[in-house]
């Protein structure tokens, strides 16, 4: 009999809950769904009522709750590397004890409050339970494990091998040398927030060039041959204050870090574009050592890092693997799920279940759905007007909207699990558009203008649009535009104008096409997600284009929509012009006044 374990993750950032009964991935969500708090770290309470909820399960049902990570191994580091940073870190302290004198010690205690019985918690350790998220959901048999992100206990970088059920590592790289560290400094630097700005460094390195890639090489970070590396702490203000950077990392780069939402200059550009290329070129020979160690044609990953697709293309091309799999989640949030499947396996012995063609992890679509009984009841208490279609009339609805140029909100299914929007809380335009991208950057998502839209594209299709031959379902690989649909353009920019390079058509689909010609490319099927399917294939029997662009259903500095309400509020603040929620289909110049449109971003910390 299959054992019920649920999994959590919090107290850091992006807490989250999982459910799994043996093999079977039940449910997953992150907290900040359900309590609007953008990387909400809190005891995921929602998240963990949904689990239960959604498995039909009481807690007392429950054969163990597992933490994703060892309370006291990471007290014994956070202690041990303030002690060192005496007097400088009295801060640090002040703000970190009341918080684990408090909370992060007694995770029992939170969770026997919670459930309010007595059920086994154990304990992972960090960089397993990640471990545990790429292997046990991906379709090999078999594969290297690499896991790389901030830091863990005191583990920052990881490689290991699974096989069946098993699982090991066999080396580590230890704090504070950390690449997910060394990239979030530069991301402080260049004037994003920390543990969420990430990605933007990621996209605004496309625009420069890799000057300081030396003085990077020289000054910050020594990475050998066998893939170890180690950080030079003097420049670096992340372990003895509250900053990530210090006064020499500044010098070193000609100034003090950019303020936020100030304007980004081209030494930004080139700073983003140096140190994504370091990090390319570590995590190129993190994969060679794995390769080395394990012999295996297939790799997996997990960890913050592993979010970076530009990284995860140029590993996929290297050649070193034939197949390679990323965990959606990647970050803590997915921890919580590798936890419970390491409980599974480890603890209980529960052989592993596993599906030859696909991964189990069900499109990532592991969150809350809504009923059209329960939609149309929201609607109607509201008075807010709507029309319902049958599944075929709104796959085809849906894409003659985005044929014409309309911006649509589509809310359908199960949510997913992680930070990408696959099609289930999803915002889709016309890929394209020559408009497309700055309509959605400025009109519907508030953010920065540089930053690119990924394409939702039909797996047949893939190879006609990109220079690529493996599937990239999660949106975590990066790839080139085919060259017959790239448009020659001068690159050059004058006086820090990003907007000209900006504006520039690329290809026939500007609107998914990066300054230097890539995309974050989602492929899909017909199989974890009918409904999506049928618009991609829909809009392809209307305009012979098998691709749409899709972005996550939110605003900047909110989560993506979870529930009806969140949807219809953000379809009512932007100027998006059709939403799809389930089998009801609202337009915007049917809704009444919805009154909140001039001053509600200032509910948000935009970042």
């Amino acid at each position: 009999m299959s054992q019920w374990v649920l999994g959590i993750s919090c107290y850091y950032h992006n807490s989250a809950a999982a459910i799994v009964h043996g093999s079977d991935i039940v449910a997953a969500a992150e907290e900040e769904r359900f309590t609007r708090k953008k990387h909400d770290p809190r005891f995921p309470s929602y998240a963990i009522d949904y689990c239960l909820e959604t498995a039909g399960i009481e807690a007392d049902d429950l054969d163990a709750v597992i933490f994703y990570d060892n309370p006291a191994l990471t007290f014994d580091r956070v202690t041990k590397s303030l002690v060192q940073g005496v007097p400088f870190s009295k801060s640090q302290w002040v703000q970190a004890a009341p918080l684990w004198l408090g909370s992060k010690l007694r995770v029992e205690e939170a969770v026997f409050r919670k459930l309010q019985v007595k059920v086994p918690v154990l304990f992972a350790e960090h960089h397993f339970s990640h471990a545990a998220s790429a292997f046990y959901p991906s379709p090999f048999e078999e594969a290297a494990v690499l896991t790389m992100d901030g830091v863990g206990e005191w583990a920052t970088t990881t490689i290991g091998y699974g096989n069946g059920r098993d699982l090991q590592i066999f080396e580590e790289v230890l704090y504070p040398h950390s690449l997910g560290l060394l990239y979030s400094a530069f991301t402080y630097y260049c004037g994003f927030k920390v543990n969420s700005g990430e990605y933007k460094l990621m996209g605004l390195a496309a625009y420069g060039e890799p000057k300081y890639a030396e003085i990077i090489r020289e000054k910050l970070i020594d990475v050998r041959p066998d893939g170890s590396y180690r950080l030079n702490s003097e420049y670096f203000g992340f372990i003895d204050s509250d900053i990530m950077t210090n006064d020499r990392f500044h010098e070193l780069f000609g100034g003090d870090p950019r303020s936020p939402e100030s304007r980004i200059t081209k030494r930004e550009m080139d700073i983003a574009a140096s140190i994504q290329f370091v990090l390319e070129e570590a995590v190129l020979l993190l994969g060679k050592r794995a390769k080395e160690l394990t012999q295996s044609s297939n790799l997996v990953l997990a960890g913050g890092v592993a979010l970076n697709c530009v990284a995860n293309g140029k590993l996929l091309r290297s050649g070193l693997f034939d197949s390679m799999w990323v965990q959606p989640a990647a970050g803590d949030s997915g921890a919580s799920l590798g936890c419970a499947l390491l409980a599974v396996h480890q603890h209980f012995g529960v052989d592993r279940v596993r599906n030859a063609e696909r991964d189990s992890q069900k499109g990532s679509y592991l969150g809350p759905s809504f009923t059209n009984a329960e939609i149309k009841a929201f609607l109607e208490y509201n008075e807010y007007p709507y029309e319902e279609f049958s599944d075929e009339e709104r796959a085809k609805t849906v894409a003659e909207a985005i044929s014409q140029g309309k911006i649509v909100g589509y809310f359908v299914g199960r949510m997913e699990f992680g930070p990408r929007a696959l099609g289930a809380r999803s915002i889709l335009g016309d890929a394209r558009g020559t408009e497309t991208q700055s309509i959605m950057n400025l009109k519907i998502k508030y953010r920065e203008s540089f930053r690119p839209f990924a394409p939702s594209v039909l797996d047949t299709r893939l190879s006609d649009y990109f220079d690529i031959d493996h599937e990239s379902p999660y949106m975590l690989l990066v790839a080139q535009v085919a060259k017959d649909k790239q448009y020659p353009v001068e690159n050059s920019m004058d006086d820090d104008d990003m907007l000209p390079l900006i504006n520039q058509v690329r290809s026939e689909i500007p609107a998914i096409t990066h300054v230097d010609y890539s995309a974050r490319i989602q492929s899909v099927g017909p199989h974890e997600k009918p409904d999506y399917y049928a618009v991609l294939k829909e809009f392809e029997a209307l305009t012979g284009c098998g691709m749409i662009v899709n972005t996550s259903f939110n605003v900047r500095g909110e989560p993506i929509v979870c529930s009806p309400e969140d949807a219809y509020r953000c379809f009512m603040r932007t100027d998006m012009d059709m939403l799809v929620l389930e089998n009801s289909i609202l337009l915007k110049g049917a809704q009444p006044d919805f009154g909140e449109a001039e001053d509600w971003r200032d509910e948000y910390e935009l970042d």
